[in-house]
């Protein structure tokens, strides 16, 4: 009887202790909140528990991307830049990329793998890369975040694990994700990216359940740690409408992607067809000797140096001998002597002979300065007939006619000339995607165009309004011209695609 009574008690508690062990993570409650706005007036469509301050997890790299793509702007830092990894970036736990200390990789890989993977070590070595170390990054975080609003955030660490005071708000985060969306469009694809190449691996996106099940989903970032639970900042497009919604501590992927699929829903339902983007303005910062003070950003020419007078040739043995020099002056001065006055056909002539501009004292000798006004004012008798020059009169940007000045002569036929080439080789371009606002694609272009000088020199800058938003172009290319400009491009992380005719 005792032991069957052991028997069951010790079932009894290997059955609780199974079952202890055995419950997922998920089930644990974590507060809960949500937020959704129309991306293009930032007006709030739903909130619940906006205002509390929760973990949030990996949404904290949206911010540490958001000053890595600041600080390219601004110069202090290049995609290319070789960052050395540190014994703090390498010991970050998982989610990683998988780093070693004391090893370089290049800033661009580190950004995929922090927007893609959403890798701890690569959003840690970010941060000391820019400002030298986390601690010190931090602090530029909660700057950024104080000047774009954010005002119930703190952050302590680049990539979002729990610490003590690391919290934000799901009205922050919103606030966060549309800010990556308007102020770096040209950055903002990597979010939706299934898979890229981090360098040392190729990491897969986090949030690939929610893109592909999602129409209209395009971004932005998840995050989880026990104590914040299941997070996520989510963007969809349908018919030129942007929604952004955030949801805090869901309780697992699954039902947190289904609890923002509703949430856009209702995000779509309530948004007007139509409304006018504000776009926020790029942040401003107090003048204290960092952030404040201007960078020239990498490539963009910002002044153009007026180019030095050549030297005059120094004397030297090939040069004429100064008894060559007066005779030639010589013979000059009597060819002149005996020209007459006004000979006939000469006295009004349609050119004037060009005179040389005065010499400062001590550029050339006295010997040498008649030499030149000899070149400079010959014969007039052996001067040509003058051709008349065509005078070009501008019709617009890709016409030019050409008309002959000749009152003697019959008015000639206009002619016309383009741009494109005879051949008809110059109909091919190169598209950077589509843009909310006519003003994001043109931006685009220009700051496109000042980067990359030698590609884009002979294009046109073209935005096309189509469904969806505007188009960014640069048209009037050769295809092969195209396809290189392209590929420079996309080994720059931006995203274009090449047409034709």
């Amino acid at each position: 009887m005792i032991r069957r009574t052991l028997r069951v008690a010790l079932t009894g508690l290997v059955v609780l202790l199974s079952a202890i062990v055995s419950t997922p993570t998920q089930v644990r409650a974590a507060p809960y909140a949500a937020m959704v706005i129309d991306a293009r007036t930032g007006e709030v469509l739903h909130s619940r528990n906006a205002d509390t301050r929760l973990h949030p997890a990996s949404l904290t790299k949206m911010m540490t991307l958001y000053i890595a793509f600041e600080a390219i702007r601004l110069g202090e830092i290049t995609l290319d830049t070789e960052v050395r990894i540190s014994q703090n970036a390498a010991a970050e736990p998982p989610s990683h990329l998988g780093l070693r200390a004391g090893t370089t990789i290049r800033l661009r890989y580190l950004i995929r793998a922090a927007a893609i993977r959403s890798a701890n070590d690569a959003a840690t070595a970010i941060g000391e890369a820019i400002e030298g170390s986390e601690a010190a990054f931090a602090r530029r975080m909660n700057r950024t975040a104080e000047a774009l609003g954010m005002t119930r955030t703190t952050f302590r660490n680049a990539n979002g694990l729990t610490e003590e005071g690391h919290l934000s708000t799901a009205r922050d985060m919103t606030t966060m994700g549309r800010r990556v969306f308007f102020d770096y469009p040209q950055y903002y694809n990597l979010f939706s990216r299934r898979s890229a190449d981090a360098g040392i691996a190729t990491v897969r996106n986090t949030n690939r359940r929610f893109l592909d099940a999602y129409r209209g989903a395009d971004g932005i970032k998840t995050g989880y740690t026990r104590a914040a639970g299941y997070n996520l900042v989510a963007s969809a497009e349908r018919g030129g409408v942007r929604i952004i919604a955030t949801v805090f501590g869901g309780r697992s992927t699954a039902s947190r992607n289904e609890r923002i699929m509703e949430l856009l829903d209702m995000g779509f339902e309530r948004a007007p067809s139509h409304a006018t983007v504000r776009r926020p303005e790029l942040p401003t910062y107090p003048d204290d000797g960092r952030v404040g003070r201007d960078y020239r950003a990498s490539g963009l020419v910002t002044s153009s140096l007026r180019p030095l007078p050549r030297p005059l040739p120094v004397t030297g043995p090939s040069d004429p001998s100064p008894d060559l020099i007066a005779a030639v002056a010589s013979a000059v001065e009597v060819a002149l002597a005996e020209i007459p006055p006004e000979e006939e056909g000469l006295a009004e002539s349609p050119i004037p002979a060009p005179r040389p501009e005065p010499l400062e004292e001590g550029d050339i000798s006295a010997e040498a300065e008649a030499v030149q006004l000899a070149m400079l004012d010959p014969d007039p008798v052996d001067l040509p007939h003058p051709v008349p020059r065509p005078e070009i009169v501008a019709l617009d940007s890709t016409e030019i006619e050409l008309a002959v000045i000749d009152p003697d002569a019959a008015p000639p036929a206009q002619e016309v000339v383009t741009r494109a080439s005879s051949d008809g080789n110059h109909l091919y371009g190169v598209s950077l995607g589509r843009y909310p606002t006519q003003f994001a694609a043109e931006q685009l272009l220009l700051q496109t165009a000042l980067a990359e000088l030698g590609l884009f020199d002979r294009a046109l800058r073209n935005v096309e309004h189509r469904t969806g938003g505007f188009e960014a172009q640069f048209a009037g290319m050769s295809q092969e011209e195209a396809d290189r400009a392209c590929a420079r491009l996309m080994a720059r992380d931006i995203i274009c695609t090449t047409y034709g005719p």
